[in-house]
C-alpha cells in the first residue's frame, strides 16, 4: 500500500496525468466551449499519454517520497530529486563510477 498525501502535487503523480491532459486540451482547442467538450470526450486525449511517461512521473514521485522520508527540507529534497533527475548516463551497458559508489 502507498501512502499519498492528500492535495501534494508532488506525492500524487495523477497530477502530473491531469497537467498533461490540460496541456493537450490547451493545444488543441480554439478557446470555444464546444471544442474543449469535444477534446475531452476525444480519445486522442488518452492516446497521446504513453505508459513510459506514466511510469517515469511514478518514478519521480518515489524520488520525492524518498527525499521527504529522509527528513528533508522541502528545498534540499528539491535539490536531492533534481541531482538524481538530472543524471545522465553515456552508456546503457555500465554504470558510472559515481552511481557504483552509492551501491557499495
Amino acid at each position: 500500500c502507498i501512502f499519498l498525501l492528500k492535495f501534494h502535487c508532488k506525492l500524487n503523480f495523477i497530477e502530473y496525468f491531469w497537467g498533461k491532459v490540460k496541456k493537450y486540451l490547451w493545444d488543441n482547442c480554439d478557446s470555444t466551449f464546444e471544442t474543449l467538450k469535444k477534446n475531452i470526450i476525444c480519445p486522442l486525449v488518452m492516446q497521446s499519454m504513453q505508459l513510459s511517461m506514466i511510469q517515469l512521473w511514478e518514478h519521480h514521485m518515489h524520488c520525492w517520497m524518498e527525499a521527504y522520508q529522509t527528513g528533508l527540507a522541502m528545498k534540499d529534497a528539491q535539490f536531492q530529486v533534481q541531482q538524481f533527475s538530472s543524471t545522465k548516463y553515456k552508456s546503457h551497458r555500465c554504470v558510472p563510477e559515481t552511481a557504483a559508489c552509492t551501491f557499495d
